[in-house]
């Protein structure tokens, strides 16, 4: 952040420019509208830092399409940010302007779905899994395999996220396929088939993962890698396991949308984004995995991020998730909503 403070600070004195008012569209909660680190970089920029916030991804980019001017900087899925790119919603990244960008893992960087048509539109910035956690109250030794979900032992018991893109991915996980490239999808509908009258209740939230879990409802259930961190210094009983299928990876990129007005501050944010200072201290909170080595590096060996996410032969087993065609997704969505209807 030192490094980052002395080239804002630089600039706005060269330039005689004007702290920027800048707006940010993201996921509420999610790391970007922390109040100490927007207060310090106020504080050291002058720039000043409002959100908004999008529940879906879809939703994401309606309001990029309808609300041009009004962003300067978006959190997208790397699955998602070649859509933006070529419906004209994001600019390229001047990576010149992120004082930080060389620590950046370059197997992100350089991670094609960034890169749509060869040139960076998304700075990588946290990455994580999709994978199971048990109720160690249940489980003395930790499964291997992804079909623990489908075991009768643990029916009424057993709860996934209600998401039809996300369920037909696992089911293609369990079946040895590639969850970005299902060529067997009759095998993944009986997957499906099989696993629904395990399920006890669907899950949406961290938080209503969290009080299903408190309560004993779940014994295994799929969750996101950086609430399961948060979940378990809270005290949970559970343990996240990436099992020999292996697990979904997402790859979050934050962009500049086309229309931003305040380019230059956008960069200085994201660059704060990315600086080791700040992710070393969000992740004694609860983060997802970061891009920059030398945070990684730096991070206490009792942190989730480094003893979980920090084991090559773990990070080997991620399938990541890559673009999907609408004409997939709508079969995949028509696939759950049918299973369901009839359950």
């Amino acid at each position: 952040m030192k490094k980052l403070l002395l080239t804002s600070l630089l600039a706005l004195t060269a330039t005689g420019a004007q702290a920027d008012e800048i707006r940010v569209l993201n996921w509420q909660g999610y790391g970007t509208d922390l109040d100490w680190a927007i207060t310090a970089f106020t504080e050291e920029t002058g720039h000043t830092v409002v959100h908004e916030y999008f529940t879906s991804e879809q939703e994401m980019l309606t309001k990029l399409r309808t609300n041009p001017g009004a962003y300067d900087v978006v959190l997208i899925n790397a699955a998602y940010t070649a859509q933006a790119k070529e419906e004209g919603l994001i600019a390229p990244i001047d990576a010149s302007k992120i004082s930080n960008f060389g620590d950046l893992d370059p197997a992100l960087s350089s991670n094609e779905d960034l890169n749509p048509g060869g040139e960076l539109h998304g700075v990588p910035w946290t990455w994580g899994l999709t994978s199971i956690a048990v109720n160690t109250n249940d489980f003395s030794e930790m499964p291997t395999s992804l079909s623990i979900l489908w075991d009768p032992a643990w029916q009424g018991r057993v709860s996934i996220r209600d998401d039809g893109l996300e369920a037909v991915q696992f089911a293609a996980m369990a079946t040895g396929q590639n969850l970005n490239d299902i060529t067997d999808l009759d095998a993944v509908k009986a997957k499906l088939e099989e696993l629904l009258p395990q399920i006890t209740t669907f899950w949406s939230s961290e938080n209503d993962w969290n009080q299903f879990m408190s309560a004993g409802d779940f014994a295994v259930a799929t969750y996101w890698s950086g609430s399961a961190s948060r979940s378990i210094s809270k005290g949970l009983p559970i343990a996240f396991v990436v099992p020999e299928e292996g697990a979904l990876g997402w790859l979050d990129g934050l962009s500049i949308p086309t229309s931003s007005e305040h380019q230059d501050a956008a960069h200085a944010f994201i660059d704060w984004m990315v600086d080791p200072d700040f992710y070393v201290k969000w992740d004694a909170e609860g983060a997802p995995a970061t891009s920059n080595m030398q945070a990684a590096a730096a991070l206490p060996e009792t942190s989730f991020n480094r003893r979980v996410l920090g084991d090559p032969a773990t990070v080997a087993k991620v399938q990541f998730m890559r673009p999907v065609s609408d004409e997939n997704r709508e079969a995949y969505l028509k696939l759950w909503q049918d299973l369901k209807a009839v359950q």
